[in-house]
């Protein structure tokens, strides 16, 4: 996109929502501390009910307090604050609020909803940073990191450019190829960083792994962490101690910077994730051989296990494990396959899409359980079946056309429906960033046009459908429950 069109851009998309205010009758030194520790300019002034009415910034410190040479202790924010607070509407372009800034000569401007209610602040270098914002930025960003304070910055800057990028018709599969990329980049950064200050004389005797969607590098925004470690069988009991305050700094460190923690507990820096590789072997071969609901969750997040550092010969020996293992035991491949097919897509009758009954996610569907799960994991236990362990959905499906598994027909509508929802489940994820909701996989399918609501449908079906083939290939009719 060409830096002439970034100024016709709405407003709403690029405001800073997360509005620090004070009270018009505090002292000037205490509202400057308050901008000194959230380290910002400027300081929206309200009254007792909350509703502003000015704004204190840097230049009001330096032209009337420092060169009128009063008492910051004594003076109250309202004798040198800037009144009124002058805004535009979220609907109004970015060329608007340059426009205004340069007419009224400030450097900052506030942003009102249909309402006239102040929403959100926007000031001159958010949009110099938008003319230059790319994913080469942050990769640069990443490099020059010193700090995991420094990583943080750079991983909310992301999920900004991810927005920025969704906003203006970048494709939904290039966005979540560099959502992969920054996350990798901004986890081996920060492992540098740990082995630079606090862990120098960390060997080669471990490898550290991503899972789940992070190991098929199909992160969408704020994908919870899912990862684990191995360590060499003849590491050291030294070494496997370094090994573990290793793990615990790590997934402390990726929690600080904003990668949302694990609710089921899959991380390295818990012991059950954190094992030698001959302990791992152990631990495949119990989970296949008594395929409970746990097991199957758990050998299902390894099988899409990828080394982000260490030994990465470690990640081989056990991947050609899990290949050898799978393969011995069909049974336990169709009692993946079973629990995938106990997820239907929520379709009625007539193909009436079938929404959350009650509660607050009433009218909503979760299209990760409604498809998008059935589809990666269905398509992993097949490629599976067939010795490939690794990739992604996209490369699995291609494996699985050579293979002769599935036809050029099934595999387009699969790919078909995969990239349906997972548009609509990103598209609905940036929704969220930018109206300052909390980011998950629900959508309102009431609010989708007629077009974009029969293929969601279709899509559904092509879930169904594939769940169908699950049945006959692993004949789970013959299977006991």
């Amino acid at each position: 996109m060409s830096d002439e069109a970034t100024f016709f851009l709405p407003v709403r998309d690029y405001c800073r929502r997360d509005l620090i205010t004070c009270n018009v009758d505090d002292t000037v030194l205490s509202a400057t501390t308050v901008m000194r520790d959230n380290g910002i300019s400027s300081l929206i002034a309200c009254t007792d009910n909350k509703q502003p009415i000015g704004i204190m910034t840097d230049r009001d410190l330096r032209n009337k307090v420092i060169a009128g040479e009063l008492d910051p202790s004594t003076i109250k924010v309202s004798e040198v604050m800037t009144a009124p607070v002058l805004s535009v509407s979220e609907d109004d372009t970015l060329f608007e609020v340059l426009y205004q800034m340069s007419r009224n000569r400030i450097h900052r401007i506030g942003v009102v909803d249909g309402n006239n209610v102040l929403v959100g602040l926007i000031n001159e270098s958010d949009i110099i940073r938008l003319q230059n914002r790319s994913p080469q930025q942050l990769l640069q960003a990443i490099d020059d990191a010193t700090s995991v304070a420094d990583l943080k910055k750079v991983y909310q800057n992301s999920e900004q450019l991810v927005v920025f990028l969704s906003r203006n018709g970048v494709r939904t599969d290039e966005l979540v190829k560099m959502i992969s990329l920054l996350n990798d980049q901004i986890s081996e950064k920060l492992i540098g960083l740990l082995k630079r200050d606090r862990f120098k004389t960390l060997g080669q005797k471990n490898a550290f792994m991503v899972l789940g969607s992070e190991g098929r590098r199909e992160q969408t925004l704020k994908t919870d962490q899912d990862n684990a470690m191995i360590i060499a069988d003849d590491a050291t009991p030294e070494e496997v101690a370094t090994i573990e305050a290793f793990s615990q700094i790590l997934i402390a460190g990726l929690i600080e910077i904003g990668v949302p923690e694990c609710p089921g507990g899959i991380m390295a820096k818990n012991e059950f994730w954190r094992r030698t590789l001959s302990d791992w072997k152990s631990t495949i071969d119990s989970w296949v051989g008594t395929p409970s609901g746990e097991n199957i969750l758990n050998f299902s997040m390894f099988s899409d296990m990828r080394v982000i550092c260490g030994d990465s010969d470690l990640g081989v020996h056990l991947k050609d494990y899990i290949v050898r293992v799978a393969t011995e035991n069909t049974i336990f491949l169709a009692k993946m396959a079973q629990n995938v097919c106990h997820f239907p897509p929520p379709l009625g009758l007539f193909g009436r899409i079938k929404t959350i009954p009650n509660g607050e996610n009433a009218g909503k569907l979760d299209l990760k359980k409604s498809g998008i799960f059935a589809l990666t994991e269905g398509i992993k236990i097949l490629a599976l079946s067939a010795g490939m362990l690794g990739g992604g959905t996209h490369e699995r499906l291609a494996f699985l056309q050579q293979r002769d598994i599935l036809s050029r027909a099934q595999v387009g509508d699969i790919e078909a429906s995969y990239n349906l929802l997972t548009f609509l489940r990103l598209r609905g994820q940036v929704n969220s960033v930018v109206a300052g909701r909390e980011i998950t996989n629900y959508i309102l399918p009431g609010a989708l046009d007629r077009v974009e609501k029969g293929r969601l449908k279709l899509a559904l079906e092509v879930v169904k459908s594939f769940q169908g083939i699950l049945k006959q290939h692993f004949q789970l009719d013959m299977l006991r429950n």
